[in-house]
């Protein structure tokens, strides 16, 4: 834009020393200004790096929320090209690269996940396995012990009753899985 030259790039961020680890790799000491934003949840930072105040951090972070994205970071890098873009040209300038990139990049959904814990005999092991890998989403970790199995059940928010109820009836109520609170 007027010979300015504006680099977006973008990665998945689970908190802040991520965000920060990003930024440091991908900032570029030789552009005049390495703007960026970042969302997790209703946590979110954003910094304009010298230029006008509301002019950079901000539109890329309207450009994150725009799309619904959670858990991501991006950085716009600019190169100054001798124009002046004005407080506007700046707002399209970054919110423009930062959300043209978005559009462009691959999606990843993100599944709120539970994990819930139950001692099973081995006799009830197979069965309880069986119908429980039925409900999406889930995966199990197995410890066996001189009593049986300690079963870790890590599954969507959400399906914690299903999967208790599962386990309580399959058992006769021999095993109780239990979720944290």
């Amino acid at each position: 834009m007027k010979k300015s030259r504006f680099i977006g790039q973008a990665a998945p961020i689970s908190g802040e020393e991520d965000a920060k680890a990003f930024l440091a790799k991908v900032s570029d000491p030789a552009a005049n200004h390495n703007c960026w934003a970042w969302r997790i949840g209703q946590a979110y930072r954003f910094s304009d790096d010298g230029e006008p105040s509301g002019t950079a951090g901000k539109p890329i972070l309207q450009a994150i929320d725009g799309q619904d994205l959670d858990g991501v970071m991006v950085v716009v890098t600019r190169f100054f090209g001798g124009i002046l873009l004005g407080s506007g040209g700046l707002v399209r300038a970054y919110g423009g690269t930062a959300a043209q990139m978005l559009r462009a990049a691959e999606k990843q959904e993100i599944i709120p996940m539970v994990a819930g814990e139950c001692a099973l005999s081995f006799s009830d092991l197979a069965l309880v396995k069986a119908r429980l890998t039925a409900i999406p989403h889930l995966s199990l970790a197995e410890t066996f012990t001189a009593e049986g199995v300690d079963l870790v059940v890590t599954l969507r928010e959400g399906d914690e009753d299903q999967a208790i109820s599962l386990v309580r009836d399959l058992t006769s109520g021999r095993s109780h899985l239990t979720f944290p609170d």
